[in-house]
């Protein structure tokens, strides 16, 4: 093999630098976080240990720059274009947001929804800024990976599905800042208030939650929605390569593989639909209502059933008629 082809070949499987150093970073954040946990006693004003937060941000923004780094490595065209979004989204989104986290932690004080002081508010202010700037990075490399060549049909279907539902969850994010009712009508009265926004719908933030997660479980939680619909982008390509695997067992599956894709990234946009309704309507996510429970059972019925209708008609398509004697 010549060198300019060993040299095109290295390009192709090279990772995103920054990005693929940000996932380990975060990996180490969450470990500290996880002794943070263990030894610092300090709780916030909903009980909950002040490292959680740091904790649950670094696997998930961990989990973000490795699928990013990931896909990026798998362009062949616009790799230069693609490398410099992937570097802006680490300085100006993944850096900025997990460090006023952690800050805030660190003082013992919330990270979210703060206006306590003016240095809670500029924190929170930065915080926000560098999400708008996330939600607009992660739509341009969207856009450039979409464009991309690939062999893999699948692949080329689950990357930008994922990616889209991607987008939708975090927008969930945006709905949290809106003041509820009770706060909208203190500021209307002049008031200045501590707290702006709430992740909870149907009663105040603070009741009992889940643990880990911190979900609420007596009213809605728009975190539930947000957690869901940000994850596609590892779940649906995760499925993609899952299908490739099981064809090697299941050969039916080969030629209706990216269908199947198609039709998983269906449900999880329905799942993610699902919850964020489930939630709006003031209801928590482990007390669904005879409503919840029915659109829960239509939604799976019905990927089950265009799943199998994929995989009968695959299978008819492979059957070869018998000979007449």
């Amino acid at each position: 093999m010549s060198t300019r082809l060993l040299q095109q070949e290295q390009k192709v499987t090279t990772w995103h630098g920054p990005l693929g150093w940000c996932a380990a970073a975060m990996a180490v954040l969450a470990t500290v976080s996880a002794l943070g946990l263990v030894i610092d006693a300090r709780t916030l004003v909903d009980g909950q240990g002040v490292w959680l937060k740091p904790f649950k941000f670094a696997i998930s923004f961990g989990l973000y720059a490795g699928t990013l780094a990931w896909m990026i490595s798998q362009a062949g065209r616009r790799r230069r274009t693609l490398w410099w979004l992937g570097t802006v989204t680490v300085a100006g989104f993944v850096v900025p947001e997990i460090s006023a986290i952690t800050f805030q932690a660190a003082r013992g004080v919330p990270s979210h929804f703060n206006f306590s002081t003016g240095l809670d508010e500029t924190v929170f202010m930065v915080m926000g800024g560098a999400a708008y700037l996330g939600w607009l990075m992660t739509f341009a490399l969207g856009v450039f990976l979409v464009a991309q060549r690939r062999v893999d049909r699948a692949m080329a279907w689950a990357i930008p599905l994922g990616m889209v539902i991607s987008l939708a969850g975090m927008s969930v994010g945006y709905l949290m800042t809106a003041p509820t009712p009770g706060q909208a009508e203190g500021l209307a009265s002049g008031l200045r208030l501590a707290t702006i926004g709430a992740h909870s719908v149907g009663a105040p933030d603070g009741g009992a939650v889940m643990p880990v997660t911190g979900w609420e479980t007596g009213a809605g939680d728009l975190r539930v929605a947000h957690f869901v619909g940000l994850h596609a982008m590892q779940v649906v390509p995760l499925v993609a390569i899952g299908l490739k695997l099981a064809c090697r067992r299941f050969p039916v599956l080969a030629g209706v593989r990216t269908a199947l894709v198609v039709v998983a990234a269906s449900g999880y946009a329905g799942v993610t639909g699902l919850v964020l309704w489930q939630a709006r309507r003031g209801q928590a996510l482990v007390q669904p209502d005879a409503l919840t429970v029915m659109a829960a059972a239509a939604l799976v019925a019905g990927v089950c059933a265009c799943a199998a209708a994929v995989v009968k008609s695959a299978a008819r398509t492979r059957e070869v008629p018998r000979l007449r004697p």
